[in-house]
């Protein structure tokens, strides 16, 4: 019997919160690799935030994905097929496979994994993108010292719950900044943060005040708008600020909000630096995912099943957004 593809591709660009009719199901026989390509059997995909900025006829550090085309996703499968010396069939691979059941690739981009390390979801969130981003921009642009404070945005998401965590294995105290008592909760009692702020229910200003009298060393921000301004403005002289994303702006129709405070930033030689974890190809520790090591957080609940033709991919992104 010929296996059948299941995949989405993209409609049109989403104004606002993304719809389910931004997206097409459709289903096609899979075809056989040619020289030089293998054939993924994709097991798991990750909903990033990241999607949303992808989908947008915008310059980013990759070009949009394309009406017509395989909705963009990181994902981690079985090579079942192979025409490629560097793949044989059986091995465990990541890449940029899309939201699909099967794909064709030609290995570019696609990085074989150890499931003996770690289980294969692990390369999607402590492992994958969000792990690299998480150490690399807090290690490599944060720089941060013990004893330092260290503040991260979207704190109970993918990559904030991580930054937060090495931040307490290099002896920071870390604040982190959640969306609900119970995220606060959770990033406090099970993952180690000295202090949360609730976003939803505190001023985020005036909690910050509370929280870092001596000022903030290092600002990991995750989301923008609002809460990007109350940080900067709690800053300390020589402090770093690792711009990661913009989630609270990504579904905005109107004009970005945010770094209002930007011109302080300046005149007490602040510094910024923009990063993103698509591209590294470093490793970090393995060890750190392993005995008790990072925990991989919320981000890596995972929902079992195809969706098929009644995937909700709105309301899948909504929760990927809501950290």
């Amino acid at each position: 019997m010929a296996l059948i593809n299941h995949k989405f591709l993209l409609a049109a660009r989403p104004l606002g919160m993304p719809k389910r009719s931004d997206w097409t199901y459709t289903e096609e026989p899979v075809g056989e690799p040619k020289d030089g390509e293998l054939l993924v059997h994709v097991l798991y995909i990750s909903l990033d935030p990241a999607m949303r900025i992808w989908i947008n006829a915008m310059r980013s550090y990759m070009p949009p994905v394309g009406i017509g085309e395989v909705m963009r996703a990181l994902g981690v499968g079985i090579v079942t097929a192979s025409r490629n010396p560097q793949f044989a069939v059986g091995d465990h691979v990541s890449g940029m496979f899309g939201v699909q059941e099967y794909a064709l690739t030609d290995g570019r981009g696609v990085t074989k994994v150890d499931t003996r390390v770690a289980p294969l979801p692990r390369y999607l969130s402590v492992l994958g993108m969000p792990g690299m981003t998480a150490y690399f921009g807090l290690l490599d642009t944060g720089q941060p010292k013990p004893g330092e404070t260290v503040v991260v945005s979207a704190a109970a998401g993918a990559v904030g719950a991580l930054v937060g965590q090495i931040a307490k294995i290099k002896d920071c105290r870390v604040v982190g900044i959640a969306g609900g008592a119970e995220k606060c909760r959770y990033i406090v009692q099970e993952l180690g943060f000295d202090a949360a702020i609730d976003y939803k229910s505190e001023d985020v200003r005036l909690s910050l005040h509370k929280h870092c009298r001596e000022g903030i060393d290092v600002y990991f921000d995750n989301v923008g708008g609002a809460i990007l301004d109350a940080a900067l403005a709690q800053l300390r002289l020589h402090a770093r600020i690792v711009i990661c994303g913009a989630i609270s702006q990504y579904n905005n129709t109107g004009p970005i909000y945010g770094a209002q405070q930007l011109p302080v930033s300046v005149v007490e030689s602040r510094h910024h630096e923009g990063h993103a974890g698509v591209g590294l190809r470093r490793s970090l520790p393995a060890s750190w995912s392993r005995n008790g090591g990072l925990d991989g957080g919320r981000q890596a609940q995972v929902a079992r099943g195809y969706c098929g033709r009644t995937c909700n991919l709105s309301r899948n992104f909504a929760q990927a957004f809501q950290r």
